[in-house]
């Protein structure tokens, strides 16, 4: 076993080290190929009991041809045309003027095979029929035996073999550059698919975040400003604001616990496991904005459907946002009201307020109305947001009730 392991990976070492070499296994091959041609012109093919070895000694003008077509044979991956026609060139003339010739065309085999594997289909099919045509014609016409022994079948046979491995290795090394090709661009649409993941939830945790932050530490901003006011000559009511503050900034620790749990690896322990909210507990958030002084009216006519998660969590998110705008910026005396209306495959989410025209937010001071944009447009709805004719602002958010592939999660 050993020693089978030793021999793969000798053999996988070299076969690495001449395809980081090319032009020194092309010298060794042009040397191979030179030593087969010497070895086969000293055997007579015209023997009179068949072949026979050493019956016969080359031609000094045949071994010359040899080693002028092996030599040429090292630079065949540089120039493989012009290596085939020279060899073939020669080829024929050892064929014409030898007799035996000397195997000369061997030479002008693997340069077939060199030019049928580094180019394409038709170009082979028509240099190699040409060189077949060539050398077997030469052989056939030129030479001292009949057309059908087995020298000019040999010769026919084996331009034809070298044209069609050469087509084999440069089909089969095509094909594992398309698949290699398709695996690095797989890796990379899956490494920019991650990468765009990932700016997604970051993007959405911070709109949830926002969304958080800014409505619960409205609600304290408020009652704490309460609790101040009258703590000295109504302190039931302070402590009655006081009590709306250590509640609402509870909420705003368990939601803020709540998102960023959502940072955890899926192992970590203590995962947050609360639904996202939705529009079933609008009630509760319309609760704590009164509580906190903001007179809100709730008109519903969405018939109960089932919404999808994202849908009900932006719809949720959206009153929640529109509602703190209202508390921070439209006044003391400022009035709300919220609807919540299915309109055939749509919901359409309003928020109103008659608070003062040049108190209401404008996009850009801040990250609310661009948060609401983004998560309509996440969703593929509309958002349209400004004042009013007379005084306020209105909220209007038109949302599928069926989400885009891969938000209702």
């Amino acid at each position: 076993m050993l020693d089978v392991t030793f021999t793969a990976t000798g053999f996988a070492r070299t076969q690495r080290w001449l395809r980081a070499h090319p032009l020194a296994f092309d010298g060794a091959l042009a040397v191979a190929v030179l030593l087969c041609m010497l070895v086969g012109s000293f055997a007579d093919p015209n023997g009179p009991h068949g072949p026979q070895f050493g019956s016969r000694t080359p031609e000094l003008r045949s071994v010359v041809l040899m080693v002028l077509v092996s030599g040429a044979l090292v630079f065949r991956r540089r120039n493989p045309m012009a290596v085939l026609v020279f060899t073939t060139t020669v080829s024929v003339v050892e064929l014409v003027a030898g007799d035996p010739a000397a195997p000369v065309a061997m030479s002008a085999v693997i340069a077939l095979y060199t030019v049928a594997s580094r180019t394409d289909r038709p170009t082979t099919w028509r240099v190699g029929l040409l060189t077949m045509a060539v050398l077997t014609g030469a052989a056939t016409f030129f030479g001292s035996t009949p057309w059908y022994t087995q020298e000019n079948l040999g010769i026919f046979a084996w331009t034809g073999m070298a044209g069609a491995a050469g087509d084999a290795v440069r089909s089969r090394r095509a094909f594992v550059d398309a698949i290699r090709e398709r695996a690095e661009r797989a890796e990379r649409t899956r490494e920019e698919e991650a990468r765009r993941r990932v700016a997604e939830e970051r993007l959405r945790i911070a709109r949830d975040l926002h969304d958080v932050v800014a409505h619960h530490i409205a609600l304290v901003n408020v009652q704490a400003g309460v609790a101040a006011h009258v703590m000295d000559r109504r302190p039931d009511q302070a402590k009655e604001a006081l009590a709306h503050v250590r509640e609402a900034s509870r909420s705003a620790l368990n939601e803020l616990r709540a998102t960023v749990g959502l940072l955890r690896q899926s192992g970590d322990p203590e995962a947050p496991t609360e639904p996202a909210p939705g529009l079933d507990v609008l009630d509760e958030l319309v609760i704590t904005f009164r509580q906190a002084g903001l007179p809100v009216e709730v008109a519903r006519a969405d018939d109960g459907v089932r919404l999808p998660a994202a849908v009900d969590l932006a719809a949720y998110r959206i009153i929640q946002e529109a509602l703190t705008n209202v508390q921070k910026h439209a006044g003391s005396d400022a009035k709300a009201e919220v609807s919540v209306i299915r309109v055939g495959p749509t919901l359409e989410v309003t928020v109103l307020d008659n608070g003062a025209e040049a108190d209401g937010p404008k996009d850009g001071g801040g990250h609310g109305l661009l948060g609401m944009r983004e998560r309509v447009t996440a969703l593929g709805g509309a958002l349209t947001a400004g004042p009013r004719h007379g005084g306020g602002f209105r909220v209007q958010a038109i949302l599928p009730l069926k989400a885009r592939s891969g938000e209702d999660r």
